[in-house]
């Protein structure tokens, strides 16, 4: 181990200077600018707010753009987009050669300037925060008209096929056809309205009569029933146009257009977006009317949100070495948390397979025929391993207010998760699958639907997911976080947090009844069997991550505030501590290691989760006894060194940083981080998944918070794997509402600034 020294606060550069570094080089080095045009709508540009994203490009001397909102779920859960919009500009100023588009960072918006002819134009595109609206807004230095076209490829029922069921809850289903249902469209005067109603029966009624539960069906959350998304598009000097159709690389459309009036200097588009669940399409006509007449534009409002975001949190590494690739980790990290701000106010999580940010999969995977609505691993299936990593980096970078609609995902579907225990097993509790759709029950392809007779109802038919239930415990670990990252008051979360954990005492006891005359093994602990270490090390007996998530989450829980926990509570928690069992160990080339559970009976996936109690939950690593064994861990389980990859959900950037590994971390980060190999730097992917792969992302943001910073129990420990040849500039949040601010430069602290003051006494500087 290093050795650590306690450092005083150190100011030899002022606060202002320190956030004018910061300020430049959002304003200036990390907007991405292009000088040609796009080829397709792979070489794409995101720009979103609140819950709203869209992909921008010019093609062929034509602005287009995908936009979607969170939450817009079709009959088999499909994740659909809203439309694509196709701009066209006459005379067009448009030009091959004379063309620029930028998305500005800091103020969270593309401009896209072009002349031809003496035309010159400029187009601006951003979203509103705090309005369901996308924005372009028109101005040339000469009179022009413009032609709006909506276009939608959900015009007649589709019948999906092959692969282009894992856009949806259906997945790999062979008995039941999958149709997309078509939408709404159609002009209302000089507006565009568009709309998909889900119709009964949906891919929830499907799943609940399957999994056995249709008697309680009036008790179950159904977030599809009479849900409509969609909106309409309008604008100032625009009036109703023709309808038309096309197709789009391999999806035919069809088109509805709205056409200036008269040409003019200035123009401006607004497409307004909702969705809610009604019984009939005239209650969600007169909510998008009232959303519409209520709505007054206000971009500067937009654009201090943006500003105060950036000023939240930041990394900022090599400043002075433009486009080097160090330089990129720092930019890319602050590109794919500008994708992580678009659906900051969703109603649902930013989804681990393309966020709000997917195109056409053609582009992807060209044995995928599917329409632009498609992304592999589902639309309204949120899968646990993989979307806890999108949310894991939420809390250093101090976005707290963005976790609330991944936590309040959980905790609607409590109720549902309440009911399967008590039904399929009789005991208290929740369980939650690891890959669980929106309305709270595990994929039914995934649960299986030819099943042995007389197997669980409560467990998956799946090789890989049987009895992996614990991911549930890193979103409650999550909020315990953050209240003492941010104060936030979790009190309505609480009896999620308990239920989750009642849940493992009680089954398995339960089980343990089942096949003795014993709850408890001979040292009175769990016996976790059946168990499983991630996806991989299946039928496990007492999983090294289920011990650590168990022991992490309950201990937690007990050091809350005691306005939390009555007497009664607290005595049952601090039982149930006692009662997890301790962490297994094997050996390797003669060296004590964690071991993925006490045993198991295959390996079936390739995660390392024998080194999750180092990540996430923390039990071993820089600053704790035992970071020995884990070292030991990364560098000699064989399964640990098979596995290893910095590809799509991998974590082994974060092992290495957490376990204070510098020139490891600092390998494995780089390839995490770097330009990813489409026209946009941060569309990393597929990996495992899909593109943007935003747990691809989410990994790589932790694993550089990690090597900056991290915490164990009142201490801050700064640059435990930080190589001291990159210089950075960082703002990060830690426990008890702390920030610290540092810039390092050529390998000396410069400037360090801790918030509270209080808490500079608990600073401890490790650099090599």
């Amino acid at each position: 181990m290093r050795k650590g020294h306690r450092y005083c606060l150190l100011l030899m550069l002022c606060c202002c200077t320190a956030g004018l570094w910061a300020q430049d080089a959002l304003t200036k080095a990390y907007n991405i600018t292009w000088l040609s045009q796009s080829i397709n709508a792979g070489e794409s540009m995101p720009v979103g707010g609140g819950d709203i994203g869209c992909n921008v490009w010019v093609e062929n001397n034509e602005l287009l753009l995908y936009f979607s909102q969170s939450g817009s779920f079709d009959e088999n859960n499909a994740f659909l987009k809203s439309g694509r919009l196709r701009l066209k500009l006459s005379p067009n100023p448009f030009n091959k050669d004379v063309f620029r588009q930028e998305l500005v960072l800091k103020n969270g918006y593309i401009d896209i300037q072009s002349g031809h002819g003496g035309v010159q134009a400029s187009l601006r595109i951003w979203v509103d925060v705090f309005s369901p609206v996308v924005h372009i807004d028109i101005s040339a230095n000469k009179a022009i008209k413009a032609e709006a076209v909506y276009e939608n490829w959900r015009f007649a029922d589709r019948v999906q096929k092959g692969k282009e069921n894992n856009a949806n809850s259906w997945k790999w289903a062979s008995h039941v056809p999958v149709i997309t249902r078509p939408d709404q469209i159609g002009f209302n005067q000089d507006e565009v309205r568009f709309s998909h109603q889900n119709i009964a029966p949906t891919v929830f009624d499907a799943t609940v009569k399957q999994q056995g539960l249709d008697s309680l069906k009036s008790r179950l959350f159904n977030p599809l029933e009479g849900l409509t998304s969609g909106g309409l598009l309008k604008g100032n000097n625009f009036v109703k146009g023709q309808e038309g159709e096309g197709q789009y690389l391999n999806t035919k459309f069809r088109s509805w257009s709205l056409v200036s009036r008269r040409p003019t200097k200035k123009q401006s588009l607004q497409i307004f977006l909702h969705h809610s669940q009604v019984s009939n399409i005239e209650d969600w006509n007169k909510q998008l009317k009232g959303i519409v007449n209520n709505y007054k534009a206000n971009p500067n409002k937009t654009i201090a949100w943006w500003n105060d975001y950036w000023k939240r949190s930041f990394i900022i590494i090599d400043p002075a070495k433009a486009a080097t690739e160090s330089w990129q980790l720092g930019r890319n990290y602050q590109l794919f948390r500008y994708m992580l701000g678009c659906n900051a106010y969703g109603k649902y999580p930013t989804k681990f397979n393309g966020g709000l940010f997917t195109v056409d999969p053609v582009l992807t995977d060209s044995s995928i025929k599917g329409t632009p609505d498609h992304r592999n691993w589902g639309g309204g299936t949120f899968t646990a391993q993989n979307q806890r990593l999108v949310y894991w980096p939420m809390l250093k970078s101090g976005d707290i207010d963005m976790m609330t609609p991944q936590f309040d995902f959980y905790n609607r579907l409590l109720p549902t998760a309440e009911l399967r225990t008590k039904t399929y097993w009789g005991h208290a509790g929740a369980n939650f699958n690891e890959q669980i759709e929106n309305f709270g029950f595990p994929n039914p392809t995934e649960y299986g639907w030819k099943r042995s007779a007389g197997f669980d109802p409560g467990v998956e038919y799946n090789a890989w997911l049987e009895y992996e239930w614990d991911t549930v415990l890193e979103f409650c670990m999550m909020i315990l976080q953050s209240q003492s990252y941010a104060g936030k008051d979790i009190a309505a979360y609480l009896s999620l947090i308990k239920k989750a954990l009642v849940f493992f005492d009680e089954h398995y006891q339960y089980q343990a009844k089942k096949l003795s005359n014993k709850a408890l093994d001979g040292n009175g602990h769990l016996i976790l069997y059946p168990g499983s270490g991630a996806e991989t090390f299946k039928m496990a007996y007492n999983a090294s991550s289920t011990i650590a998530a168990l022991k992490a989450v309950a201990t937690a829980l007990l050091k809350l505030p005691a306005s939390y926990l009555n007497e009664t509570d607290r005595k049952y928690f601090e039982g149930l501590v006692n009662r997890i069992p301790p962490i297994p160990f094997t050996t390797f080339n003669g060296k004590t290691t964690i071991a993925p559970a006490t045993v198991w009976s295959r390996v079936n996936n390739v995660e390392s989760s024998q080194l999750y109690p180092v990540y996430p939950w923390g039990l071993y690593g820089v600053g704790r006894s035992g970071i020995d064994t884990a070292r030991n861990t990364y560098w000699n389980d064989s399964f640990a060194l098979k596995f290893r990859s910095h590809i799509g959900w991998k974590q082994d950037n974060i092992f290495a940083a957490r376990l204070g590994l510098t020139q490891e971390a600092k390998r494995l980060n780089t390839l995490k981080l770097k330009n990813s190999d489409r026209r946009f730097p941060t569309f990393w992917g597929p990996g495992f998944d899909w593109v943007p792969d935003h747990n691809w992302g989410g990994s790589g943001m932790i694993g550089l918070q990690e090597m900056l910073m991290q915490t164990v129990d009142n201490r801050i420990y700064l640059f435990p794997a930080w190589p001291k040849e990159w210089d950075v500039h960082f703002k990060l949040h830690a426990p008890q509402q702390t920030t610290v601010e540092a810039i390092l430069k050529d390998g000396k602290i410069v400037s360090l600034e801790v918030l509270p003051l209080e808490r500079k006494k608990d600073i401890i500087v490790q650099l090599q």
